[in-house]
């Protein structure tokens, strides 16, 4: 029986006992942090992530766009963090396919978080026990984590829950910066996490992208993604292509992103006179969309330096993906 499996068989059992002891712990854990109190947190929130599953009230109405406030059409416009609403994140995912928010988090905390993500990279490397900047995570029975993490770490990620401390330093940037809240208004109703595609990043200029839509491999969902820079990337660094519209049907399939030429056209194609972006994002900067966004990390072999990053998937509980370990945000 593994670490966090022992952990989870002293757990409470019910759904509001252990998110009063989330709160309890997290506020403990703000004023000193605690190695064991972080591991305690993932198994927890794991737990009352799973028991979150299908508590949504059938299908939840998304917010009303307020299109007004996205501004004409064109390139990608860069809403400041503080403007950012449901409404407004709903008008540009319909519209341009994405929402992009520039000083989201706070650049230094933004700097912080890379920087924790550098020294995990280097303790899973190491492949022994050292700060608990990596502890492989095991979650309840029925959901496996373990087969992804051979991909996710030839793609440059390290899943968040295998980092206790930093999924709970994350966690704070979320809460602080008010993205928690801002979600759960635009899904209408609690948002979940994936504990399979909640990666901390550092991409690696040699390793390319592959263009894809999530959804190809998602079913049916209702999903809001955040992917947050956590340093300069899209020209000294890898950074992000994409198709600033909206798409309402796949237009590059699982199986298809391996034609990369296909690929290519089909792309373009779909991207039109508007044609593609790879927007330069600063430290705290940030991306939100959706499962139908066509996207590649956008990299060369030329560029000086790695790109840091979080991707976090979420979900509305009315709509998890089955094959997905859910971790709860809140409260």
């Amino acid at each position: 029986m593994g670490l966090f499996q022992r952990t989870a068989a002293e757990l409470p059992e019910t759904r509001p006992e252990q998110l009063a002891e989330i709160e309890r712990l997290t506020s403990a854990n703000r004023e000193r942090r605690d190695r064991e109190r972080e591991r305690r947190l993932v198994a927890l929130r794991h737990a009352a992530g799973v028991r979150a599953l299908g508590t949504g009230a059938g299908a939840p109405d998304y917010p009303e766009p307020d299109v007004a406030a996205l501004g004409p059409a064109g390139r990608l416009p860069g809403i400041a963090g503080a403007d950012v609403t449901p409404e407004l994140l709903r008008a540009g995912i319909l519209r341009d396919g994405c929402l992009l928010v520039r000083g989201l988090v706070d650049r230094e905390r933004a700097l912080a978080l890379a920087a924790g993500i550098d020294a995990a990279f280097a303790e899973r490397g190491r492949r022994r026990p050292g700060d608990g900047l990596y502890e492989e995570f095991e979650p309840e029975p029925g959901f496996d984590v373990q087969s992804v993490r051979p991909w996710i770490e030839e793609g440059g990620g390290v899943l968040a829950v295998d980092s206790p401390k930093l999924m709970f330093q994350m966690l704070e940037l979320f809460g602080q910066a008010g993205i928690t809240r801002l979600v759960e208004g635009y899904l209408g109703e609690e948002p979940l996490l994936s504990a399979h595609k909640t990666t901390l990043r550092k991409a690696e200029p040699e390793v390319g992208g592959a263009w894809h839509q999530d959804g190809a491999f998602m079913g049916e969902v209702r999903a809001l993604n955040l992917w947050l820079s956590l340093s300069r990337c899209g020209d000294a660094a890898p950074g992000l292509d994409l198709v600033p519209r909206r798409l309402d049907e796949i237009v590059v399939g699982h199986v298809e992103i391996l034609d990369v030429a296909a690929t290519r056209a089909k792309v373009e194609a779909a991207a039109g006179p508007a044609g593609i972006e790879r927007p330069v994002f600063e430290p705290g900067d940030a991306l939100f969309f959706d499962e139908m966004f066509l996207h590649q990390t956008g990299a060369d072999p030329s560029m000086p330096h790695p790109r840091f990053a979080v991707e976090s998937w979420f979900f509305g509980a009315s709509a998890f993906p089955a094959d997905y370990a859910p971790v709860a945000v809140g409260p």
